[in-house]
């Protein structure tokens, strides 16, 4: 019986290179590392520094008031579309689990209170997006994302708090079409992320 392939490389082969990004821990016992084959055997110190001059403009934030186990997910997918930063609301611990270590390439930010995120997006000029299925939301599908924002997304179940609505700029809907009220903020926090990749790094220029 075949059992599944293992995950990433082992250890180097023939003499080392001569990089300093490199560790030679991982070279000498492989990288299993759940990273891209560009950053295969590189030291974690130097991943992040160099996804750190490729980082999009955009944030996303998301409420936890209730320690929501979807947080590490949305890390996830945040270090997948390279967001600036991920910034929590609320309480500082969450779970991880969902992150799959990607917390370590992702900067994640705490802040106690909504009041602290408006003022650190009103420092940095960024616009605070809502992503929240109600009366009176914006589709996303048709709304023109600002380049700089911070996608703002509250808990599963009662969604962003009255609170978080006074302190953004607009307040979107993702489109449904079936019977459930609404979908896991984990995927509606990838439908946002992606819709902002989708402007911003696929846009086609206009015709001239």
């Amino acid at each position: 019986m075949v059992g599944p392939s293992e995950v990433g490389v082992g250890p180097w082969e023939g003499d080392w290179p001569d990089d300093p990004r490199l560790d030679a821990e991982l070279l000498a016992g492989g990288d299993r590392r759940n990273v891209v084959d560009k950053y295969r055997y590189w030291k974690l110190e130097a991943i992040v520094e160099d996804l750190d001059r490729q980082r999009n403009p955009f944030h996303v934030a998301i409420e936890n008031w209730q320690h929501d186990l979807n947080i590490g997910s949305v890390v996830r997918t945040a270090n997948a579309f390279l967001a600036s930063e991920v910034h929590i609301v609320g309480n500082r611990k969450w779970n991880r689990r969902g992150a799959m270590v990607t917390d370590r390439y992702q900067h994640v930010r705490h802040h106690p209170q909504l009041a602290d995120l408006a003022s650190y997006a009103a420092e940095r000029s960024l616009a605070v997006i809502g992503i929240d299925n109600l009366p009176g939301s914006v589709s996303l599908e048709t709304y023109d994302l600002p380049r700089e924002c911070i996608l703002l997304f509250g808990q599963e179940g009662p969604g962003l708090t009255e609170d978080a609505h006074q302190i953004c700029t607009a307040v979107l809907s993702i489109a449904q079409f079936g019977s459930t009220r609404s979908i896991n903020a984990s995927a509606a926090a990838a439908i946002a992320m992606h819709a902002w990749i989708r402007r911003h790094t696929f846009a086609q220029p206009p015709n001239s």
